[in-house]
């Protein structure tokens, strides 16, 4: 249950309903609640939507002019929402997210308010419709406080652009929340409503989280819905998206799956119409009945002293906790492929709708002599040239991948890994992406070389939880995944929740 915000001798102000209003709004008593926890305040009478609904605006209005995750505010009809919930609980009705303050990434369409992905030529677009997510939240009960801001096309780690400005770390506003789902985790880490959702194709749900010091969960790819998540020139159509996913981000475990519960399931507009979500449940509800196989290093990139201390004080917790904890197994795919198929997947897929003017020009950069360089800086530029025959070939080595990862979940119920190799960094708008570089423990490497880690979960599909486990050195959050069987979504999240219980979670920054 929520945690009383009054003073030890305030009891005759508990006898004086207005009083007790005021002190609630200004100790802001519900703003960092779990929602199951405002959930369960709701049903019991102890605090209504309008009022929830009040203190989260009141705490955007007042913090929001400084971390920017807010970007587009809908406020009256939040509002509205509000009142609504609370005439709907007086009839009787209970829903999951009934009355509960949440947020949504700006890439979600929302009727009735503007859907750009950062870009300015589309700043005045308006959709119609809500996405298939928004309409759930809606379904299930929450009030949708705004959207969050987002990287320019959502193709960044940062979350800044040219139309909302840069939303920073609540823990070191001269670091980023990550992206591209920054905003998302800004806003929870801050107290703007208890939930938000987001989407992941390299890492934007998992990275701001880990960033942030927040939950967030990659689902198993498919198995969410993702109709109206689309660019704003684009209709919102059921597609197929490789790689990429929506999902839930919250500031509990269990909070997730609450989450994850309305959002989970099938586009009834397409395999909807023949299909229902039953998802298995955990394989263990004990930690010491999980095996788990614990990954700190990566033969491309090496971890950061911070988050390797990080993953070691999961695998510490989850030895004491009595788990079966290995380092090793011969039965983990190549790391090294695995980057390599990510990469080629995920560029070809980002660039295949280039202009030939760029097409032309990046075939005469990749017939020179990078052709027999292996970096990744290599492999993504030739991935930029692919051929539908080569992604083909790249997808059907993912395959191969995939009955890897099969196999090496018949021994091992999870794996834990890091999320990027370092706690979030210092803001860099350097207008090329490439020229960027990323300090690990004092060494600079490529900027997009930190995404291997998001890419071990997202090229297979993999379901993927990101917990925080703690904080580096100078108090950044860190945060680890667990990555999960295909469609086994519940038991990484099952993990998470007793690795919260074990270690802790998140703490609001100071």
């Amino acid at each position: 249950m929520a945690v009383s915000a009054f003073p030890a001798n305030a009891g005759d102000v508990r006898g004086d309903k207005r009083l007790r209003q005021a002190v609630r709004v200004n100790f802001m008593e519900w703003s960092f609640q779990a929602a199951e926890d405002l959930a369960a305040a709701l049903r019991a009478g102890e605090v209504s939507s309008v009022e929830l609904t009040d203190e989260a605006i009141a705490r955007i209005e007042r913090d929001d002019k400084v971390i920017n995750a807010v970007c587009v505010p809908d406020f009256d009809r939040a509002r509205d929402a509000a009142r609504g919930a609370d005439q709907a609980r007086a009839r009787g009705e209970d829903r999951p997210l009934l009355g509960i303050p949440v947020t949504v990434k700006e890439s979600y369409n929302i009727a009735g308010l503007p859907t750009t992905w950062g870009m300015p030529p589309h700043r005045d677009y308006m959709p119609a419709q809500d996405a298939v997510q928004v309409s759930r939240l809606k379904a299930a009960g929450a009030v949708v406080l705004g959207k969050t801001n987002v990287p320019l096309g959502l193709q960044d780690i940062q979350s800044f652009n040219d139309i909302y400005g840069t939303t920073v770390n609540p823990w070191d506003h001269g670091r980023t929340p990550g992206g591209s789902s920054g905003g998302s985790a800004a806003a929870l880490a801050s107290g703007f409503g208890a939930l938000s959702i987001g989407s992941d194709l390299a890492g934007s749900l998992r990275t701001p989280a880990h960033f942030c010091g927040v939950y967030a969960h990659k689902p198993t790819l498919g198995l969410a819905a993702n109709r109206g998540m689309v660019p704003p020139s684009e209709p919102a159509l059921p597609a197929d998206l490789d790689l990429a996913v929506v999902g839930p981000m919250a500031r509990t475990a269990r909070d997730l799956t609450l989450l994850l519960d309305v959002m989970a399931g099938p586009d009834p507009l397409t395999l909807g119409k023949a299909h229902d979500l039953t998802l298995p449940p955990a394989r263990h509800d004990r930690l010491r009945d999980f095996r788990v196989l614990v990954l700190d290093e990566h033969p491309l990139i090496p971890t950061g002293s911070a988050v390797r201390a990080g993953v070691n004080r999961v695998a510490a917790a989850l030895a004491d906790g009595g788990g079966r904890v290995e380092r090793h197994s011969p039965l983990l795919p190549d790391l090294t492929e695995a980057a390599t198929l990510y990469m080629q997947l995920l560029i070809s897929g980002s660039v295949a709708r280039f202009p030939i003017e760029s097409y032309e020009q990046l075939r005469t950069r990749a017939d020179g002599p990078i052709t027999d360089d292996q970096s990744l800086d290599a492999v993504r530029l030739r991935a930029m040239l692919f051929s539908h025959r080569d992604w083909m070939e790249a997808n059907n080595r993912r395959e191969v991948h995939r009955h890897g990862w099969r196999q090496l979940f018949a021994e091992f119920d999870a794996v834990v890994c890091p999320i990027t190799p370092t706690p979030a960094f210092p803001h860099d708008h350097d207008p090329n992406p490439l020229e960027r570089r990323i300090d690990i423990d004092g060494v600079e490497y490529p900027y997009f070389d930190q995404l291997v880690w998001a890419g071990l979960a997202t090229m297979p599909g993999l379901p993927a939880t990101a917990i925080p486990a703690g904080r580096s050195p100078e108090g950044l959050p860190v945060g680890v995944q667990l990555i999960g069987p295909m469609f086994e979504d519940r038991t990484p999240l099952r993990l998470a929740e007793l690795l919260e219980q074990k270690i802790g979670g998140f703490h609001a920054p100071k």
